[in-house]
């Protein structure tokens, strides 16, 4: 397919198009570093899905099960992702159907978590008594992007102070990252009163939630693309760019592999099938910026 990236022979890794995946890396190269970005999910797309036979956290799910919520409040949380994800991930509904739940799901959760009054000074330490964990070979990730400072873009339904506090512990929160996500806001004395809006849910990762930040606008030469995702909802996360060149579209399948799998390869230029590294999207990058 690509000699010059060995990770793309990984027996996780399916391609439907590989002449075309061939033909973005070679133009992505071409169009060199300078006008490269990087856009990505973070929930099950940098950070793990699993690990030991167990899943891992997401963002929300850190908050929804820490010391800071009450044992009733823990059950509510549960009871809406049990109704509500198979929804989220259901091949067989439509998008139409599907952003209005998605909205209903959030707010619901939302307002639960601002019922329990936490406390600002409490999530770096629910961060660390988590079970979170950023993909193997994380470091590389952004310490690649940093070092050649190429913009990395973080585009998250999760909760924005929960991922930034992630990616902080794991010493990899530089000047190039960018994160639009659910913000919580605070009282003057640290307690959370509510989520600044936009709500960000899986379905609307688009222009219309960019809206006002000009974060696109301002990066107009950046016109390659690597997008990585986990969901039929992250594909349009790019949507904001002014004017794409090139774009590679890398698809996290963590889970239903066999159910969904088709829906990935026609949606995906790349699809990585229950792989919990970013030995693929790294060996990519070193190719690429390799002199």
């Amino acid at each position: 397919l690509c000699p010059q990236v060995p990770e793309l022979q990984k027996a996780t890794v399916r391609i439907r198009q590989p002449e075309r995946v061939r033909e973005i890396i070679q133009a992505l190269r071409e169009q060199g570093v300078a006008k490269l970005q990087v856009i990505s999910d973070f929930d099950m797309t940098l950070s793990r899905f699993g690990c030991n036979g167990r899943r891992c956290p997401t963002s929300h799910n850190i908050l929804d099960t820490s010391r800071v919520i009450s044992e009733d409040g823990k059950k509510k949380l549960k009871d809406l992702l049990h109704y509500y994800y198979p929804i989220e991930i259901d091949p067989n509904r439509t998008l139409e159907e599907k952003r209005p739940l998605m909205v209903e799901w959030w707010t619901k959760a939302h307002e639960l978590l601002v019922q329990q009054k936490i406390h600002k000074s409490d999530i770096a330490q629910i961060v660390r008594e988590s079970e979170a964990m950023l993909r193997d070979g994380f470091k590389e990730f952004f310490d690649q992007l940093h070092k050649n400072n190429i913009p990395l873009f973080i585009f998250s339904a999760g909760v924005g102070d929960i991922l930034e506090e992630i990616i902080r512990q794991a010493n990899v929160f530089y000047p190039n990252v960018n994160v639009v996500s659910n913000y919580m806001g605070f009282s003057d004395d640290g307690v959370l009163t509510h989520f600044k809006g936009p709500l960000i849910h899986t379905y609307n990762k688009n222009n219309s939630v960019l809206q006002g930040t000009g974060y696109f606008q301002q990066l107009s030469t950046r016109t390659s693309i690597i997008l990585l995702g986990d969901s039929m909802g992250d594909l349009t996360m790019a949507d904001g760019v002014p004017s794409v060149e090139n774009i590679l579209k890398i698809g996290f399948l963590n889970d239903k592999v066999e159910e969904r799998r088709r829906k990935y390869l026609d949606s995906y230029d790349i699809v990585l099938e229950s792989d919990e590294t970013l030995d693929v999207v790294n060996g990519i990058l070193r190719y690429l910026l390799a002199e």
